[in-house]
């Protein structure tokens, strides 16, 4: 699993599957590392002949992190987002965008199936925005369209989400990280708390980097609003929501289908703001399907 240069900075990477296959990008969420996709989903996409590429984005997990830039404080950004003034930002989502068409130049991949999960979703949604040539199909998974006007986040989700870390103790990052897990997951498949911890531990002694949340935040409220940008996106596209998501509500989903021409809407009950293995077999089965029908209307070579 190597470091490889794209966009100017180093990303880390796996693959999956034969490299003979149709490639397929997989694009992690805020403050995420690429090992949030769960092994068991990526080795379902690649038993159904992807090749499959996940990374850690800019500033997190192993990739290069973006020492000494500092991001606007949020309620600040944010206003002055509103009020149409522009913020200082150490990066932007379309920066991010650009890494993740990069990482595929880097890999001599001409055109790969792209799927984002939660601001991974908003990254795709720019790769097809700014990066159309390098996309075969779009899936973007509980995710939105940067529409102010949507219902927010549930206080509690929110909450355990951009809750300071007390320490960089091993147990008391794992405890924040399992108490993430429990406010924003699937309501109708509650994993179990023993692999909750399991696969905390695991993340966290592969990385702990805080720093970069605050930043990858200030990208996403720098982006805005991409529903105009979306209604001239041509690649095919599926929208995933889960119907209780509690961090993403589902009307996000709804939105962003309803601004892509021709999107696809899937939405599942009792599914939230994580990938629960109870739905590992259906999410692949739903992107590999849409892969295949987006395939044979976009020639790779194109």
């Amino acid at each position: 699993m190597p470091h490889i240069s794209a966009n100017g900075i180093e990303l880390f990477y796996e693959e999956r599957g034969n490299p003979e296959h149709e490639p397929m990008l997989l694009v992690m969420g805020l403050g995420a590392q690429m090992t949030l996709w769960p092994d068991e989903f990526v080795n379902a996409l690649v038993e159904k002949k992807y090749r499959v590429i996940r990374f850690d984005n800019r500033d997190i997990g192993l990739s290069q992190k973006m020492e000494g830039d500092k991001a606007p404080g949020i309620v600040w950004q944010t206003i002055r987002k509103r009020l149409g003034w522009p913020a200082k930002v150490p990066y932007t989502l379309a920066d991010m965008a650009a890494d993740a068409a990069a990482l595929l130049d880097a890999l001599d991949i001409k055109k790969a199936h792209v799927v984002g999960a939660s601001m991974g979703g908003m990254i795709a949604q720019l790769m097809a925005i700014n990066h159309a040539d390098k996309l075969l199909s779009l899936t973007s998974i509980m995710s939105t369209t940067g529409n102010a006007k949507l219902p927010q986040a549930e206080k509690h989700a929110i909450d355990a989400l951009v809750a300071p870390l007390k320490s960089l103790d091993e147990e008391t990052v794992v405890a924040h990280t399992m108490n993430i897990g429990r406010n924003i997951g699937s309501p109708g498949f509650q994993a179990d708390p023993e692999l909750l911890r399991e696969r905390a531990l695991k993340n966290v002694r592969r990385s702990v980097y805080p720093a970069g949340l605050p930043r990858q935040l200030a990208a996403i409220i720098d982006d805005g609003d991409r529903r105009a940008r979306l209604a001239r996106v041509t690649t095919p596209t599926l929208v995933l929501h889960g119907e209780d998501d509690p961090l993403v509500k589902l009307e996000a989903g709804q939105d962003t289908a309803a601004h892509i021409p021709g999107a696809k809407l899937v939405t599942i009950p009792g599914w939230g703001h994580d990938l629960p293995l109870e739905l590992v077999d259906r999410l692949a089965t739903e992107i590999a399907l849409h892969a295949k029908a987006a395939r044979a209307t976009t020639p790779i070579a194109a």
